[in-house]
């Protein structure tokens, strides 16, 4: 496949872009500064800012799918979504953020009383950026969320998938690694199971 990784440079966008590359996809990375990024095969980068869709629509043409891995707090929803419509590119997987999960019946986990302060922008702009594409008519989009604790680690391949729930292990912890991430954003974009729809990964 030919895919557009937006936000190559990024933590969790560097280890999409190893698991892309592992598997033989060529891979398009953009990012406002992309010579951060080493040279590789299969890898195409390119400079430009996601929240130009005049700059960014060009580099989406194309590909098999657009993948954004971008912070939600720094970035316009409308206008990567106008990008990529505008770009004719027929599916969007976002690296999406576990603040928007249910923890309860109805209640996000943002909601909750002992959601960290710090973390709040980002994750009500995730939630924001989730409502824009449960809205939007055209676009074949998916949203994988992360468990609550989403750092660097191991990459196992021994992971669960949920829906809209918060997903916790036997001991009530909520966690998964950005590498085993990876492999579950991957598998969507290998063979799509969460076509206009939310999903989560954990252990």
């Amino acid at each position: 496949m030919h895919i557009a990784l937006i936000g190559v440079s990024g933590r969790v966008g560097s280890r999409l872009l190893a698991e892309l590359l592992r598997r033989g996809h060529h891979v398009t990375g953009i990012a406002r500064n992309a010579a951060m990024v080493a040279a590789q095969p299969r890898l195409v980068l390119k400079n430009a800012d996601a929240n130009q869709p005049a700059q960014l629509a060009p580099l989406l043409e194309g590909h098999d799918a657009v993948v954004s891995a971008m912070k939600f707090a720094s970035t316009d929803a409308a206008a990567l979504i106008a990008a990529v419509k505008q770009a004719g590119a027929q599916r969007l997987a976002v690296v999406g953020g576990a603040g928007s999960l249910e923890v309860a019946p109805g209640q996000a986990l943002i909601d909750a009383p002992d959601f960290p302060a710090a973390y709040k922008p980002e994750a009500e702009a995730g939630r924001r950026f989730l409502d824009m594409l449960r809205k939007e008519p055209q676009l074949d989009w998916t949203f994988l969320s992360p468990s609550a604790e989403f750092a660097p680690g191991d990459r196992t391949g021994t992971f669960r998938l949920g829906g809209d729930r918060l997903l916790t292990d036997a001991n009530g912890r909520s966690w998964i690694s950005m590498e085993d991430f990876a492999i579950a954003m991957a598998d969507e974009l290998e063979t799509p199971r969460h076509s206009r729809q939310r999903f989560t990964v954990g252990y």
